[in-house]
């Protein structure tokens, strides 16, 4: 609530005025979900940074629902979850309903966020589904020897070094890595079909990572319509005010000032998420 609307609802007269509309939140969930930012990347979606935007889109005393833009390729999994949860938690809390609206793409973690929403609409165009995991890294074994650096690495723990990009791939590792990725495949699975439920048309091919199209993805239950956030909410909401809840920015990223290397190696990174859906 804001503090205008604090102060009218304690004058008498005031508060129950008939010109007072109603109000539909948009948080726009935009880039690639992953703990940190970066002032070169598209966006970052994280908890930290969408928390401020959940809570005052939720906030409002006329509020009619919440709507999610959401643009993302995925990312991590835990932020998925944790911003996926927290949309949950304050919807249930108001007891309005979440519509999520797909733009070029809701894949992976970005429709584990689409999933927390009671419908979810996609333009015709709209890139649907990537319901997997991946990960990927690059192998140095032969870098340091080639330039003569002697690296020495020292653990507690027979399985601390798993993975090490300087060190030779080792099979257990791997099997290791297959089991981590098919026990988190289970979550989103089972996450999907918990918001989806009996609106699912299709079997096991639906979690197999592919992607589909607005229309295919509607076929298939993925997705309850082909439409844009316009056109839906001038449908459903003809008089309610349109609200925009922005994150807050912290300075550093106003400005745009981050480590130059690390800040760099996330943008390649992040444009190695988005490439995957061509974008």
């Amino acid at each position: 609530m804001s503090v205008t609307d604090k102060l009218t609802s304690r004058i008498p007269g005031l508060a129950d005025r008939g010109d007072r509309k109603d109000v539909v939140s948009v948080v726009k969930l935009h880039g690639v979900i992953t703990p940190q930012a970066s002032p070169l990347t598209r966006g970052a979606i994280n908890l930290s940074a969408v928390e401020s935007a959940l809570t005052r889109a939720f906030d409002h005393d006329r509020l009619k629902a919440v709507a999610l833009l959401i643009n993302s390729p995925g990312g991590a999994p835990t932020q998925s979850g944790l911003v996926a949860e927290r949309i949950r938690q304050l919807a249930d809390k108001k007891g309005v309903p979440v519509l999520a609206f797909a733009e070029d793409v809701a894949a992976s973690g970005g429709y584990w966020l689409a999933c927390a929403a009671d419908e979810i609409f996609a333009h015709r165009t709209s890139l649907v589904g990537s319901i997997g995991v991946i990960s990927g890294g690059f192998g140095f074994t032969g870098l340091l020897e080639r330039f003569g650096v002697e690296r020495r690495l020292h653990t507690a723990g027979e399985n601390k070094s798993r993975l090490d990009p300087f060190s030779p791939e080792k099979p257990e590792d791997v099997e290791w890595l297959k089991k981590l990725h098919s026990q988190l495949h289970e979550l989103f699975v089972t996450w999907v079909k918990e918001r989806r439920g009996d609106r699912l048309n299709a079997g096991d091919e639906l979690f197999t990572g592919d992607v589909w199209l607005g229309a295919k993805a509607v076929e298939l239950g993925l997705i309850d319509g082909v439409g844009n956030l316009r056109e839906v909410l001038a449908e459903r909401y003809p008089d309610a005010e349109i609200a925009v809840a922005e994150p807050k920015k912290p300075l550093l990223a106003k400005l745009g000032i981050g480590a130059p290397a690390a800040s760099l190696l996330e943008a390649v990174s992040a444009k190695a998420t988005w490439a995957r859906f061509g974008l």
